[in-house]
């Protein structure tokens, strides 16, 4: 069962950037094929905001496309979203996920570890 802890969560000013991290610490010598960042507001559905494959490119939702990039670093088994210009409506839980199916998507039903999620608030 794999483990992810995310950090980097803040307050900022809209404009602003903000860098979260997620570790997954795994029971096996190989990274997760998929990892992803999604967010929620209070009384809204989890919303997939990047995902990143082992070995290929990284899909990201349109709202956040040239704001945001998606990396993974090492081994593998840590992942980071730049958030760059950021905006009031960037305001959520980011949530860490990893998943090992074939595909990488920005569907939730792909991933089957989540982090515990780091609060990211954006002030206009």
């Amino acid at each position: 069962q794999v483990q992810l802890v995310e950090s980097g969560g803040a307050s900022v000013q809209a404009g602003g950037s903000l860098r979260l991290s997620c570790a997954a610490s795994a029971y096996t010598s190989l990274s997760p094929l998929c990892m992803a960042w999604f967010r929620q507001v209070p009384g809204k559905g989890r919303e997939g905001v990047a995902a990143i494959p082992r070995y290929t490119s990284p899909t990201y939702a349109e709202s956040v496309k040239g704001r945001f990039t998606i990396s993974r670093e090492g081994d593998g088994n840590r992942m980071s979203l730049q958030m760059n210009s950021l905006k009031p409506e960037d305001t959520a839980m980011y949530f860490c996920a990893s998943g090992d199916r074939a595909i990488c998507t920005l569907q939730m039903d792909y991933y089957n570890a989540w982090g515990q999620g780091t609060q990211v608030t954006v002030s206009s």
